[in-house]
This record gives structure tokens, C-alpha cells and sequence, in this order.
């Protein structure tokens, strides 16, 4: 061999090793990639079983049922983005900060009866809500953070971002003024 085919040949496998641990890495990535989901979108198409996905919404009021197994505590209750609704199965003590009609991302699977979480996070203050949950809401048409607070859970089905501009609950909200004609 000369000196240029051995130089060649050791190029091309330290090329070959770069490309097979660039491979690697990303391999490792991928697989640690949790994704962010919106009840909505599990409703237009679930994620896959074997596939972790943090599922974010607010926690609809009257839908948390909690038991005990053993000395396990179970807690089921419904997400909301305002569109649809998914139910949560989480084994385990929940966050101290956890209440129905908060914000909440829960992090695990879809079954076919339902999400279920391995971990539960919580809003930690009244002014926190979680980026992925608040942009959800704002593209549902629930909430515009210019106009305030977000709206309490039980009044997403009827109301819209209209009759939050005009502070007016979705029952006595006008009806939007017809096009002027010239």
C-alpha cells in the first residue's frame, strides 16, 4: 500500500466512526424526546402506546375521582383545552398545588381507556400557566391574555374570545354586528 491509499483508508474509517456516533447520539435523542400534546389533538389522532407525551389542559371541575389500591392512591380525572377532553389515571400522591380548573401537564401514555400518567405537574402560582397550555388556548379561541386571566374551565364550551374582549358572559354576549354594505 502507499502512503496515499493508507492515508485515504484512514480518512474514510474516521469517517465512518464520526458518522456511526453522530448516529448513535441521535438515536439516544429521539428516543428521549417528549412531546407536547393538547387533548384536542390526541382526539384528532392519539399518539402512539409506546410513546411518552406530556398532555397539557386544565383540570375540569367535578372530574376528579380519587382511590386507594392497597396503599397506592389513584386519582382519574379530564384534561380540557376547551375543544375535547381526555381522561388522566395517575397512581400516586398529586402535587399539593393540584385543583380542578387549574392548569396541569401530565407526563405518560395513551391506553385505550384513557392517558396514563406517571407524573403530574402543577401550576405553581395563580399567575403561571404553562406555555404549551396557555398557546393552546389562545389558538382554540378560549383565551386572549389581553384581556385578562384566563377563563374559569367550566365556561370554555360557550364562550369565546369575543365575549371575553367584552367582559361579558357568553350567555349575554351580543350578537357580532352584520357587515356594513356600501
Amino acid at each position: 500500500m502507499t502512503r496515499k491509499t493508507r492515508r485515504l483508508w484512514l480518512v474514510i474509517a474516521c469517517v465512518a466512526c464520526l458518522g456511526a456516533a453522530a448516529a448513535l447520539m441521535l438515536k439516544a435523542f429521539s428516543s428521549d424526546i417528549v412531546f407536547f400534546v393538547t387533548p384536542s389533538q390526541v382526539a384528532a389522532s392519539a399518539p402512539p402506546a409506546d410513546r411518552t407525551v406530556r398532555l397539557g389542559g386544565m383540570v375540569v371541575a367535578g372530574s376528579v375521582k380519587r382511590e386507594k389500591r392497597g396503599e397506592t392512591p389513584i386519582a382519574r380525572f379530564d384534561v380540557t383545552d376547551g375543544q375535547a377532553a381526555v381522561t388522566v389515571r395517575y397512581e400516586g400522591i398529586l402535587p399539593d398545588l393540584f385543583r380542578e380548573g387549574q392548569s396541569v401537564v401530565a407526563v405518560g401514555t395513551m391506553h385505550k381507556d384513557g392517558f396514563v400518567a406517571s407524573e403530574v405537574l402543577a401550576k405553581h402560582d395563580e399567575t403561571y400557566m404553562p406555555k404549551e397550555v396557555a398557546e393552546a388556548l389562545k389558538k382554540s379561541g378560549k383565551w386572549d391574555p389581553r384581556f385578562g386571566p384566563p377563563p374559569s374551565a367550566a365556561s370554555w364550551n360557550s364562550m369565546t374570545v369575543q365575549d371575553a374582549k367584552k367582559g361579558l358572559p357568553a350567555s349575554d354576549a351580543p350578537a357580532p354586528p352584520a357587515p356594513a354594505g356600501n
